[in-house]
């Protein structure tokens, strides 16, 4: 098996309509259509279940706290089906009746999801890490995705910190049930439309942007708070100096976003990168987004496998792992971060970053398809702080591996990646 490596877009100028800035009835009906179409992937959300490398930290873990937030999002769904298939019957009662109804299963819901949310706010990892202040200029953020509470954020938060060997400032994404939480997906998605958490996130990150002691803003966001990441980015794209915004970088995992705008600063650099195939690293707003998704995962088909194939201004490079699973700790960080027996440091030689890459066809050399974008060529791409070839003919007897091509990675057990 081999991960599946898709450059990022060039980000050229075209006449076609992004995706996002369609007609609102055209948005709502592909996004319904791809549920549809990615529906029998909807089992492997939590498959596999009983894998457990980083113990208690996993989600389906059997530990008192798991169970309970298993049992409680169980019962969610349930009632919110039950809910969804009553208002089908509610026709045959009067409009104030159905009314009532509604309001009191929200105020049920509420309750149970408050069981999950309650404490969420302002949490940061709890792990011990070894500080010895070499990071102090970094400020990393994580923003959750769907069906998660207070102690699977604070298992998020803890597994990356562990990763990485940094503090991580997490932003609580609450949950409404996972039925509800993927109305809410499709609602960001087609109308744009920011929730608190949202904006509280944008207030977050651009104050670190600003704050003179951060020479980086990494910025880590799961599932929906992949879709809720590309909402912030165009609000920072609209108010931060673009010098500033370079210390910025991002990385998704199983992103539910339909785009992911990184402007080039000038129409001339984006000329030239074009041209010469190039990232435009240097010359863009962001310099490193990377996107990491399972290829059997319901929202990473519903979200950025969809999208980044089209010209739809989905910036960055995706790393497609031939898998199924959507859990971030369970099925992303244990498959592409796995850590060692002791649970305090990341295996060198496992996982995704250990495969040899399948690189997508390089469209340099031909005009793009009609509806394709121009991506990076692989020279570029090879440029992420790793010592690697940086001519063609190394290259081609250099087995590519993930970890070349993952900024990422070199993140890893407190590391710094070259600049």
């Amino acid at each position: 098996m081999a991960t599946t490596f898709l450059p990022s877009q060039i980000g050229e100028v075209s006449s076609d309509h992004l995706p996002y800035t369609g007609e609102t009835s055209s948005l709502l009906y592909h996004d319904l259509a791809l549920v549809l179409k990615y529906f029998t992937f909807v089992p492997g959300i939590l498959l596999p279940w009983n894998t457990w490398p980083s113990g208690p930290l996993d989600e389906l873990y059997p530990s008192a706290k798991n169970i309970y937030c298993v049992v409680i999002h169980t019962f969610l769904v349930l009632f919110q089906f039950a809910f969804l298939v009553s208002l089908f019957f509610s026709l045959a009662f009067p409009f104030g009746w159905v009314c009532l109804y509604v309001i009191v299963v929200i105020l049920v819901n509420r309750s149970f999801c408050a069981l999950l949310n309650q404490g969420a706010s302002g949490l940061t990892s709890s792990v011990e890490i070894e500080d010895d202040g070499s990071h102090d200029d970094e400020y990393w953020i994580f923003l959750n995705g769907v069906a998660v509470g207070k102690h699977w954020m604070q298992a998020n938060l803890d597994r990356l910190a562990l990763t990485f060997r940094r503090t991580i400032h997490g932003v609580h994404n609450p949950t409404t049930g996972i039925i509800f939480d993927l109305f809410q997906c499709i609602v960001e998605r087609v109308f744009c439309y920011c929730t608190q958490d949202v904006r509280d996130s944008y207030s977050l990150i651009k104050a670190a942007l600003l704050n003179d002691k951060y020479r980086k803003v990494i910025l880590v966001l799961h599932s929906q708070g992949g879709l809720e990441g590309s909402l912030i980015i165009d609000w920072l794209l609209d108010e931060i100096p673009r010098d500033v915004l370079g210390r910025l970088e991002v990385y998704t995992f199983g992103c539910a976003a339909n785009h992911f705008n990184n402007p080039h600063h000038k129409l001339g650099t984006l000329r030239e990168d074009s041209k010469k195939g190039s990232s435009g690293r240097l010359s863009k707003a962001i310099r490193h987004i990377e996107h990491y998704a399972n290829s059997g995962d319901f929202v990473s088909r519903w979200g950025v496998l969809s999208f980044t194939s089209v010209s739809g201004r989905f910036e960055g490079r995706l790393f497609a792992r031939p898998g199924r699973g959507h859990l971030f700790n369970q099925h992303y960080l244990n498959s592409m971060f796995p850590l060692d027996k002791e649970r305090k440091k990341v295996v060198e030689n496992e996982g995704l970053m250990n495969m040899e890459v399948a690189l997508a066809p390089n469209e340099d050399d031909n005009p793009p398809k009609k509806g394709m974008s121009r991506r990076e060529s692989l020279i570029s791409s090879l440029h992420t702080g790793h010592n690697v070839p940086a001519e063609e003919t190394a290259i081609e007897a250099y087995r590519i591996r993930t970890r070349d091509l993952s900024r990422l990675w070199a993140y890893r057990n407190g590391m710094v990646p070259d600049d």
